[in-house]
């Protein structure tokens, strides 16, 4: 008799307006850490639905629902990326290493030569995981006066220099 897979079947693809719902829920649960230094949710439908008209929601989507999201946008020869999110139940298990690499590989194909990212500078956790990737720090950027603050902080920005790659 076979065995079934241990490891459940990911399914990459964008996200649709459909998904507003769950993309909404799955990154504010993963942005609860942000709390720490800003009040409120991460993301709302409307916020959101702005983001898709503005660039792409890669997804991560399984059986049991959605198991992460990266925001990826076309800025000229350079892109941006965003809103990495994984379930928390699912962490450590290279699911936003592999959604990083199809954000940035997304760009590559439009054309961009560099990738740009933004953490806010509370997230201690963040910047390390990112070098990992092969980002590194470029310089800081104050938050908007929109964004509610618990503590000060800023934004750090992080790029990459990204590329098409041939067979």
């Amino acid at each position: 008799m076979a065995r079934a897979s241990a490891k459940p079947e990911f399914r990459l693809r964008f996200a649709e307006i459909a998904d507003t719902s769950e993309l909404v829920s799955l990154i504010n649960v993963a942005f609860i850490p942000e709390q720490v230094a800003i009040d409120g949710d991460r993301i709302d439908a409307e916020r959101l639905q702005g983001y898709l008209k503005t660039g792409k929601v890669l997804l991560l989507d399984q059986e049991q629902g959605l198991a992460g999201c990266v925001y990826a946008e076309v800025r000229g020869g350079r892109g941006y990326i965003g809103l990495l999110a994984v379930r928390p139940e699912l962490r450590g298990r290279g699911l936003g290493r592999k959604l990083m690499s199809s954000a940035e590989e997304y760009l590559a194909d439009a054309g961009c030569q560099a990738v740009d990212l933004r953490t806010i500078s509370a997230r201690h956790d963040l910047v390390p995981m990112y070098k990992h990737l092969g980002y590194r720090e470029t310089g800081t950027a104050v938050m908007p006066p929109e964004i509610p603050l618990k503590i000060p902080c800023h934004f750090i920005v992080m790029s990459k220099r990204i590329q098409k790659y041939e067979l």
